[in-house]
């Protein structure tokens, strides 16, 4: 399948932006299933400064703000290439080991909450067994819009009972680890069934299996992601893997509009 992307972030100040940097993690991968055909990003207010691939191979790009500023643009668009695979990505590439990503972080870290949900599991599930995982976390933090805050750590989203899709995917990670599992948070676009606008991307969990590699696993969902998601970055957590993060001095009172639009071409 064919996915066509437009993703637009605007950035509004009340009062001129003196100096800024943004780090943009907004390019998909070509890797494992999927392959970018066309992809650019334009900015209005800003400029790009540099572009490189960081540790987990994701496509990082740093751009500055235009001086006194009161409004920034990043519009990215494209067309990418899916194959059907199950969610099963395969064997683990490139140079970072894959023991790092059995480390845990602070929005990763075990408690009590972790420690409930794999309470009685093998020391080594299969992939029946993380799926079941994947709906209990579903079941017990169901999903609620605006019910979290960004800096959220797994354990904050089990004892509140409630989360979004950032917040599964952590809890999914940090149980995973808990359980001596490599873990990764994965952000991109997934194309909806009932809409073609959105206000945010999406973000799933890949757990490293013995015998079939990463594998992917949508708990917001319920399901392995197919042909209608879009890796875009991979990380421990979300600072790793998150679109667009920086910093500024001045540009007070930001008011932030995003829009997405994932089609099939």
């Amino acid at each position: 399948m064919r996915l066509k992307i437009e993703h637009t972030t605007v950035y509004r100040f009340e009062t001129p932006v003196v100096y800024g940097l943004q780090q943009l993690r907004k390019t998909p991968k070509s890797s494992y299933n999927q392959s970018v055909i066309s992809w650019k990003i334009d900015i209005v207010g800003g400029r790009k400064e540099v572009s490189f691939e960081d540790h987990h191979h994701n496509t990082t790009e740093l751009i500055s703000f235009d001086p006194n500023v009161t409004e920034l643009s990043v519009s990215s668009s494209g067309a990418v290439e899916i194959t059907e695979n199950a969610g099963i990505l395969g064997a683990h590439h490139g140079m970072t080991p894959l023991w790092l990503y059995a480390m845990t972080t602070p929005r990763t870290e075990v408690g009590p909450g972790t420690r409930a949900f794999i309470k009685g599991m093998d020391a080594q599930p299969g992939i029946p067994e993380l799926h079941d995982l994947s709906e209990r976390i579903r079941t017990q933090v169901p999903y609620t819009l605006g019910s979290s805050a960004p800096d959220w750590s797994a354990e904050d989203a089990i004892e509140a009972g409630q989360g979004v899709c950032q917040d599964h995917t952590h809890i999914m990670i940090a149980c995973a680890r808990a359980m001596k599992l490599p873990a990764r948070y994965a952000s991109g676009y997934l194309m909806l069934n009932e809409t073609t606008t959105q206000d945010a991307m999406h973000a799933w969990a890949e757990v490293h299996v013995e015998g079939l590699g990463w594998v992917g696993f949508d708990v917001s969902n319920g399901v392995s992601p197919d042909t209608r998601y879009v890796r875009v970055a991979t990380g421990l957590d979300y600072s790793e893997a998150a679109p667009i993060s920086g910093t500024r001095i001045g540009g007070i009172n930001e008011e932030l509009q995003v829009s997405i639009q994932v089609v099939q071409q």
